[in-house]
């Protein structure tokens, strides 16, 4: 009895043991029950850092963070807690890897302006559904079809700069942004619509960044009444292209209406205007202030300037100075060129930052992203890091002549929610660089440094500058 009863204790106390090691064992393997906040100021009660934010360039107060407390910090602002992202594999982590543990986010004011309906504030079926469906009218096998059309607008805002009054170089690249997006979405519109599309859509683009309030006279009550006859107006072109049968795929509203989902299901016109204004949003702002700043950097290097108008000038004369119309091959072919709109983006970082939201707790790296915070991947901080490029603030296009790190460069986001039009953008200032070197020439008026937000970063004063046709001589 005492051998056995010594035995039962025996392998009592071997099974308590073992247990505890597993269970040990597991508290190592599962990082999760160790993950703690990441370091970081929440600033003050209810305004947190926002103040900070606000009364500063924000990239001083994101790259100063950075540098205090490393690439991974929590902060609190525009009433939300948020962790700050300025990793490339973090930022993977948040947008391709574990994309299905955070939701794209936007405040309710601005979703109302765009849209609910509007593809980038969706994460499923719906989304990439939408997603392809505009890929395929903006991907190259599309779009080349449109460089003459494209080429004609850029040709015809050149031409009424060129004068010698001084512009803001921003706002005349907004113009043209926006007939070339009327190209994208529409190919050929009759012009009583385009007149009516621009002057609701430059009421809701001032509204979109104001206070939002309803108050009679506002800026954004008078957006929320301008999108409304932005719906109007689409609607009435939608049904226009259905009765008259002028549905092709050489647009994007021909793929909205051209497309049914598995159950046969159309996209209703609700759905199709939000996408409509949610394109153009995204491409007018970003485009404009990325070939702003092209021009800004190429004025502010002679040298490469002269480059480029060497490259140019060598495409207009092949092309019969001007009498043959640009080609797409062509536009494929224009190596400095091409170098240089990539360290423009680089540098300006035209889309510093996205917002994601935690759908659950995550855990990353040690640390704690709780449910609801809001996370932003940093891509600027990661664009003007030295240890994925050497001297980050010059500007050196010849830093492309090799591929960057993956995940260092992110001029147009990452993942299933980045820009779908990043082709056709890039196209819209390959050609307005070609036309601009080789048949005219400019003078910035205030070469200062400074960058303004509107909510993009563009030159300060957007560039203000005088615009002459070159006489061309063979």
């Amino acid at each position: 009895m005492e051998i056995n009863g010594f035995i039962v204790s025996i392998s009592l106390f071997l099974v308590t043991v073992l247990s505890y090691a597993i269970l040990l064992r597991k508290k190592r393997r599962n990082p999760e029950r160790k993950s703690k906040l990441p370091p970081g100021s929440m600033g003050w009660p209810y305004i947190g850092e926002t103040l900070q934010l606000y009364t500063q360039d924000p990239n001083v107060f994101f790259s100063d963070r950075q540098k205090r407390y490393g690439e991974i910090f929590k902060t609190h602002v525009l009433g939300c807690p948020c962790v700050m992202l300025a990793s490339p594999d973090a930022t993977r982590f948040v947008l391709v890897s574990q994309a299905h543990l955070f939701k794209p986010t936007y405040p309710k004011s601005k979703e109302n302006l765009i849209g609910p309906n509007a593809l980038f504030f969706h994460q499923d079926e719906y989304h990439m559904r939408l997603r392809k469906l505009v890929q395929r009218s903006l991907y190259p096998e599309a779009i080349r079809n449109l460089v003459p059309d494209i080429e004609t607008s850029a040709v015809s805002a050149l031409n009424s700069l060129a004068d010698g009054r001084v512009v803001n170089t921003f706002h005349e690249m907004k113009k043209l942004s926006f007939e070339v997006g009327i190209l994208a979405v529409f190919h050929h519109l009759e012009p009583h619509y385009k007149e009516e599309l621009k002057k609701n859509y430059i009421m809701v683009d001032r509204g979109y960044n104001s206070f939002p309030t309803n108050l009679p006279g506002t800026p954004y009550q008078r957006a929320v009444k301008a999108r409304k006859r932005l719906s109007e107006i689409l609607s009435n072109i939608t049904r226009e292209r259905k009765e008259n049968k002028l549905v092709n795929d050489q647009d994007l509203l021909s793929c909205f209406l051209n497309t049914k989902d598995e159950k046969g299901v159309i996209l209703n016109e609700d759905q199709i205007a939000d996408n409509i204004i949610g394109v153009l949003f995204a491409a007018q702002d970003t485009t404009a202030s990325g070939m702003t700043w092209i021009l800004k950097y190429l004025y502010d290097k002679p040298e490469l300037l002269k480059a480029v108008k060497a490259e140019q000038k060598a495409i207009y004369q092949s092309n019969g100075n001007g009498k043959n119309h640009l080609t797409w091959n062509q536009t494929r072919n224009m190596p400095i060129t091409y170098k240089v709109i990539l360290e423009s983006l680089r540098m300006s970082s035209i889309i510093s930052f996205t917002f994601r939201e935690a759908v659950t707790d995550v855990h990353y790296n040690g640390y704690l992203i709780p449910k609801g915070w809001k996370v932003m991947p940093l891509f600027r901080n990661i664009h003007h890091n030295p240890e994925f490029f050497a001297d980050p603030q010059k500007f050196d296009s010849s830093r492309f002549e090799a591929a960057p790190k993956p995940n260092t460069y992110m001029p147009f986001g990452s993942g299933v929610h980045a820009c779908p039009g990043n082709e056709f953008a890039k196209l819209e200032m390959l050609i307005m660089v070609h036309h601009l070197a080789s048949q005219f020439r400019y003078e910035v008026m205030r070469p200062e440094n400074g960058i303004q937000y509107g909510p993009f970063p563009v030159p300060l004063h957007g560039l203000p500058a005088s615009f002459w046709k070159e006489e061309w001589t063979n």
